[in-house]
């Protein structure tokens, strides 16, 4: 320990300061500047001496003397301060070159993806009949001729069944990519005593040409209600409160039709404008009364049970609900289009 000093000249400081801040500026580690600082500015320095030493000073001295003291004191401790910033600075991005997993870092956001367009309605249309008792079902993409033609009362010879309508498996002449998903109605009749109240969502292929309002590949939701005594005001009803859930007051019309499993027919189509802006009436869903026929193919008794049917293009009611003018926008994957739905 530095015996108290009984006088301090001003230059003896002075050169305290400038060892000071010479070894301060040469430490290249946190470790060698914690040295400097206890040599130089510790409670054994010749600087603490000094201060210590003040009190027994004559009193003419004690001012001068205290006042330069304490400024070599303050000049040393920034210059620590500031050594120890860069140093730490220094040590920081060492350590982040060897270390490139640093969890104390704030993370890169990942963006958030949304539900396709067609996806959100297919949702929603699944909920709408959920709170109505309706269950949701399944089936097989790839049918079997049987199953999408036959048992829905489609005559061999039907234009539908021609291979310039549908898209048969090579090889196999009984199997073909589901063009609506009312097999499933079928297999759920097959299995299931009435009543029944379904609805059967998923993803039809035909052979339509493609443009503004016809892809080969779409999706649909189909529903089946059969029970005793269902009438069609009960279809009108069920119809009715779909349109006005999913788009509102827009203008709605129902016309006769023909089905070849439903009898009577109805076809419900709405007010839309196209890419020019001309207002017409497009196709949105076809309905009508289970025909005897589909409900005796299925082992259900027509004279007891009674039933109707419907699908609905969800490409179509996401077109009419957002004000789309082109259905190949649902498919091209553009994000510009996409994310307005987000």
């Amino acid at each position: 320990m530095y015996p108290a000093a009984p006088v301090a000249e001003t230059r003896e400081l002075e050169g305290l300061e400038e060892a000071a801040l010479r070894d301060i500026a040469a430490a290249a580690s946190s470790d060698e500047l914690e040295a400097a600082r206890v040599a130089h500015a510790g409670r054994r320095s010749r600087l603490a001496a000094i201060l210590a030493s003040i009190g027994s000073l004559p009193a003419e001295r004690r001012g001068e003397v205290g006042k330069a003291a304490n400024a070599t004191r303050r000049a040393i401790e920034a210059a620590i301060d500031e050594r120890r910033t860069a140093i730490e600075a220094d040590e920081l991005g060492s350590q982040l070159v060897a270390d490139r997993t640093d969890v104390t870092l704030p993370g890169d956001p990942h963006p958030l993806g949304a539900l396709h367009p067609v996806h959100q309605i297919r949702r929603e249309v699944e909920e709408i009949f959920l709170a109505l008792g309706y269950e949701i079902v399944d089936g097989p993409e790839i049918e079997t001729a049987y199953h999408n033609f036959t048992a829905l009362n489609t005559p061999e010879g039907h234009p539908a069944r021609s291979l310039t309508d549908t898209l048969f498996v090579e090889g196999h002449p009984d199997r073909l990519l589901r063009t609506q998903t009312s097999p499933v109605q079928i297999r759920v009749l097959e299995r299931r005593d009435p009543p029944v109240y379904i609805i059967a969502p998923g993803t039809v292929y035909r052979r339509d040409e493609v443009d503004a309002t016809h892809t080969p590949m779409f999706h649909q939701v189909e529903g089946l209600a059969v029970d005793e005594g269902l009438s069609m005001a009960h279809l009108k009803g069920t119809l009715q409160h779909l349109v006005r859930e999913l788009i509102g007051d827009r203008e709605v019309r129902l016309h006769p039709d023909f089905f070849p499993f439903t009898e009577p027919s109805v076809q419900v189509q709405v007010r839309w404008e196209d890419r020019s802006g001309a207002s017409r009436w497009l196709e949105l869903l076809g309905a009508g009364m289970v025909d005897p026929n589909v409900l005796t193919a299925c082992g259900v008794d027509p004279e007891r049970w009674s039933g109707f049917a419907f699908g609905v293009g969800l490409d179509r009611l996401a077109m009419v609900r957002h004000g789309v003018p082109d259905l190949r926008l649902f498919v091209e994957n553009d994000l510009r289009f996409l994310e307005q739905f987000a």
